[in-house]
């Protein structure tokens, strides 16, 4: 049995499309289409295509929201963004006369998996936003160690330019790392993450 899900705020976006509100609907362009464009532009597109797949991504939804009573149950943006993202990479593998891995009906059928992945996707990057936000209020000798750990280089190499042992630092690592963790899991569901 699954457990019933409720309207997101977000909800407001779809109304806006359906009853043509262009207050909202100018606020949908001006709040999300930059997003967009910048992820077609950094995928081999122009700021037309953008354009277009915006738009073809809010026909979809308005479709989908005035003809199969389609209900958000995310937040808007992540949803949107998820559908854009899926129709530029598709475009484009179409245009390189690959096979084209979603179909024309697949397309406009705004199914589960699509407000999952969108759910992930915002969830994701408010963890991001945490962790971040976290990582700021630790002192600056963890926050050092940590940026230091995480890129890339052997720990011996990481112990000599931070001038510390090797053992130290493994040990202040792990204190860092378990600090930040606690703040975390701490403020998970104060971030409603949990």
């Amino acid at each position: 049995m699954s457990i019933p899900k409720h309207k997101h705020e977000d909800q407001r976006y779809l109304d806006a499309l359906v009853n043509n509100d262009t207050r909202v609907i100018g606020e949908i362009y001006h709040r999300f289409s930059q997003r967009v464009r910048h992820f077609v532009q950094q995928n081999n597109g122009s700021a037309d295509d953008a354009a277009d797949i915006f738009q073809e991504a809010l026909v979809d939804i308005y479709n989908q929201a005035r003809f199969k009573g389609l209900e958000l149950t995310c937040p808007f943006e992540p949803f949107l963004l998820l559908i854009c993202k899926r129709k530029w990479l598709n475009e484009l593998k179409k245009n390189n006369r690959r096979g084209v891995t979603i179909d024309i009906d697949e397309q406009s059928n705004i199914g589960e998996d699509t407000f999952f992945l969108a759910e992930q996707l915002w969830a994701d990057g408010e963890k991001t936003k945490l962790f971040k936000a976290m990582f700021a209020q630790m002192g600056e000798r963890c926050q050092e160690i940590i940026r230091w750990s995480l890129s890339n280089k052997p720990q011996e190499e990481v112990a000599a330019a931070l001038g510390v042992t090797y053992g130290y630092l493994r040990k202040k690592k792990s204190e860092c790392m378990a600090g930040l963790i606690a703040s975390i899991n701490t403020n998970l569901s104060k971030w409603g993450l949990k």
